[in-house]
């Protein structure tokens, strides 16, 4: 039976509409089967489609399940703070002393609402490092000592590249790519520079049908790591990156450090509401 769900379509990690990074959201997720909702995410061919749903766990406010146009994802950055932002406007779920509690399969993410932006701590995160030449052999730029495989729910391959210049410009084999990170289950790959204050991020997830991703909430947080584990910065610190001028964006990502907690967050404005039949 076809069913007409109230929909939003918002554009994250920025307050101008059509330069961020844009998640699908049915807000009446109810009743939908998982095939049903990939066959959305598909349709959609957005990076990230999301389903809300009643929560399951104790503590939380909303329940959502993450699509791809190819698989379920645990966890996801930019979807994290698009729903929310559509939750809250639906009247789904209300902030409580400037929290939410958002339940996915990664678990329950904390969301926290400032003035004018919505951040989240990520749920969890631990780096491997990756000795294997064929992890970095896929970039066509000087890389910073070794890469990480960083699993903040997806699992990313982060690498430092030396400059802001060469990742502006970078060259690179996305064959050689999702056929390194493919068979391994991971999510893709996320590339940053650092100079001075600048940070410039990039995501890469071609197996999954994203060449380059627009703005990457779970891969700045897995940049975060691999800043943090390398002793780049410290808790208390802030900085906030850059990503999504080679394909036409400006998005913004708030980065914050408290102890080992990595939070991550921007601005949010809703750019398609209404409904679909599904």
């Amino acid at each position: 039976m076809t069913v007409s769900r109230r929909f939003a379509q918002v554009d994250v990690f920025t307050a101008v509409p059509l330069m961020g990074n844009p998640v699908a959201v049915v807000l009446d997720g109810e009743g939908l089967s998982t095939e049903q909702m990939q066959a959305m995410a598909a349709w959609t061919n957005l990076s990230e489609t999301t389903f809300v749903l009643r929560p399951t766990r104790d503590g939380a406010d909303y329940r959502v399940r993450i699509f791809t146009p190819k698989a379920e994802l645990p966890f996801a950055g930019h979807p994290t703070l698009g729903t929310a932002h559509a939750v809250i406007e639906a009247g789904i779920a209300t902030a409580k002393a400037g929290r939410l509690v958002q339940e996915c399969a990664v678990g329950l993410v904390e969301l926290t609402m400032g003035a004018d932006r919505l951040s989240f701590r990520l749920p969890r995160y631990a780096l491997t490092e990756l000795t294997d030449p064929d992890a970095t052999n896929w970039i066509n730029a000087p890389v910073k000592g070794a890469a990480q495989a960083v699993d903040v729910g997806p699992v990313w391959l982060v690498a430092e590249v030396d400059g802001i210049g060469a990742l502006e410009n970078l060259a690179h084999d996305e064959v050689r790519l999702a056929d390194y990170y493919v068979p391994k289950g991971w999510t893709g790959a996320t590339l940053f520079a650092a100079e001075g204050d600048r940070v410039v991020v990039r995501s890469f997830a071609p197996g999954d049908g994203i060449p380059e991703d627009p703005v990457c909430g779970s891969g700045n947080g897995a940049a975060a790591a691999f800043r943090l584990a390398a002793g780049q910065v410290s808790s208390g610190d802030t900085y906030r990156a850059s990503q999504g001028r080679q394909v036409g964006r400006d998005g913004w990502i708030d980065v914050r450090f408290e102890g080992a907690d990595i939070h991550i967050g921007g601005q949010c404005v809703t750019v398609v509401k209404g409904a679909v039949a599904i």
